[in-house]
């Protein structure tokens, strides 16, 4: 039996976020707050650890809002800079903890940590900068402080990315195909947090017909949504629209898991 696991969805907006600048249409000018979406993270509390997917651009704001004091580690998806750009902010647990941050993710990434965040890692330091420790890993089985996590590979168009399972726990984002032979990783999950954009088709992400489809394969108990646009509606619209069992997620929602 696996311990319990609490998952907070941080943020669970696309790469522009809800509302996007400039925009006035409905969802954007909507008053119910499960439609401001800041880009795609979530923290994970198992076996007494603090794991924390990927660091966006909002990642200070989340980091507040939800009063995260502490990150043993954080697992990234890919490189692009909704999910990485937020690093710096790191500083604030390095001097609260006065350790660095452990942050995982494939050698490409973070090669390109290296290169974004370079005066992080140049010979001479300024003083204050962010402390991380970058270890690559691979899919499949990953070790951190005692704790298995499945990493599974899935393709953002061209490019490979990671998903996590924790437990009875999956999490994929900015994914729009996943290779048969990684889908044996998948099942069994109990709940599943998966990627759709929008309802029509998207050369880089599921829309959500292809979430659905991809979620009735997998049969979990549970499935929510994320990495959503304005173009997938209002809360309240998705909810009416999709199956039993499917839900849109929203920033703030505590998924509890036992």
């Amino acid at each position: 039996m696996n311990p319990s696991l609490k998952i907070t969805l941080l943020g669970t907006g696309t790469s522009l976020g809800v509302p996007i600048i400039g925009c006035d249409c409905r969802v954007c000018n909507s008053e119910d707050p499960r439609d401001n979406r800041l880009r795609s993270s979530a923290l994970i509390e198992w076996q007494d650890q603090v794991f924390l997917i990927d660091a966006g651009p909002d990642f200070r704001q989340q980091m507040l809002r939800a009063h995260v004091r502490r990150i043993d580690a954080i697992l990234l998806t890919h490189e692009h800079k909704d999910h990485v750009a937020g690093l710096d902010d790191i500083r604030a647990l390095n001097f609260l903890h006065r350790k660095a941050i452990e942050i995982y993710a494939e050698q490409r990434v973070l090669n390109t940590i290296r290169t974004d965040f370079a005066y992080v890692f140049s010979v001479i330091q300024y003083p204050g900068i962010p402390q991380m420790n970058l270890n690559p890993i691979e899919p499949g089985n990953i070790e951190i402080n005692g704790i298995t996590i499945i990493a599974i590979r899935s393709l953002h168009y061209k490019l490979p990315i990671l998903g996590y399972r924790f437990g009875d726990f999956t999490y994929i984002s900015d994914s729009n195909y996943i290779p048969k032979e990684e889908m044996g990783k998948i099942y069994g999950t109990k709940v599943l947090v998966i990627n759709a954009l929008r309802w029509e088709q998207h050369l880089s992400h599921n829309s959500i017909p292809d979430a659905v489809r991809l979620i009735e394969e997998i049969k979990p108990d549970k499935a929510y949504l994320t990495h959503l646009s304005h173009q997938a509606g209002t809360q309240e619209e998705m909810l009416k629209k999709l199956p039993k069992g499917i839900e849109p997620g929203y920033d703030g929602l505590v998924i509890n898991l036992i």
